[in-house]
């Protein structure tokens, strides 16, 4: 459940921050200029989980396959319109992709079943430690944002269902320019809304290319690994890492 304003001045007593700063010791940790802003990608603050369990539920014991197609093709398809200039939003580009994944797995995926996993995507719900460590971050004296390939409508649903929205003084989409991250022109939207240089602009992202994507570009990068994955092979590395955004915090919060 959203933390209230009161309940929130609760959990930010000296026990709390103690929390969330000894949380620090399994962040790495940089030295550079404060973090002026934080900007997500969607998926550390939305917990995707549940599609998954959907699937499974509707699947038994295919629905792990049909998960593993269904997001790579899902990446796959937005990268490849983005590179021919055959753009679609990300609502087409997974609706497609999941037709692609029933046909692949050879599952038969019914009009129910189909607007039952798609719906899932329309009401993400936010992962448990997201409330507070926002509001820590906020009261901190830092601005915070979104840049995500979702559509605009998909992530202000998602703070709107879990009283946030007014976290966030930016919510920026890849629909706006028409493509995808990691194109330079999508981190570039970041720039140009807060009007901070990039140094001072902490991205976090939930996967591991996003967060090369994002090293390439020049923002500092703090990869929540909520998923415990590998680092891609792309010859850059995150400035910090965590699994949480408990240690996320820890890290902003050592550098202001």
């Amino acid at each position: 459940m959203p933390l209230t304003r009161r309940e929130f001045l609760s959990l930010t007593s000296g026990v709390a921050v103690a929390s969330i700063l000894a949380s620090a010791a399994t962040a790495q940790t940089g030295i550079g200029t404060n973090y002026k802003a934080v900007v997500f990608d969607a998926f550390p603050i939305f917990d995707p989980r549940p599609v998954s369990v959907l699937a499974e539920v509707l699947f038994p014991g295919k629905g792990a396959n049909l998960m593993n197609v269904w997001r790579t093709r899902q990446f796959e398809y937005q990268w490849l319109r983005a590179l021919s200039n055959q753009y679609v939003d990300f609502w087409q580009a997974t609706e497609d992709s999941l037709t692609f994944a029933a046909k692949q797995t050879g599952l038969q995926m019914t009009p129910e079943a189909y607007e039952k996993l798609m719906g899932e995507y329309s009401n993400l719900r936010i992962w448990p430690d997201v409330p507070e460590a926002l509001y820590m971050l906020r009261k901190a004296g830092i601005r915070l944002g979104f840049l995500s390939n979702m559509t605009k409508n998909m992530l202000e649903a998602g703070l709107a269902q879990a009283n946030l929205t007014e976290l966030f003084e930016h919510v920026l989409t890849t629909d706006q320019i028409k493509t995808y991250k990691p194109a330079p022109s999508a981190y570039q939207l970041v720039i140009d809304a807060f009007a901070l240089p990039r140094e001072q602009i902490l991205f976090v992202p939930f996967a591991g290319w996003d967060a090369a994507g994002a090293k390439w570009f020049g923002y500092p990068t703090f990869w929540v690994n909520r998923l415990g994955s590998p680092s891609e092979e792309l010859g850059v590395e995150a400035d910090g890492s965590g699994k949480d955004l408990k240690t996320l915090t820890a890290f902003v919060l050592q550098r202001t």
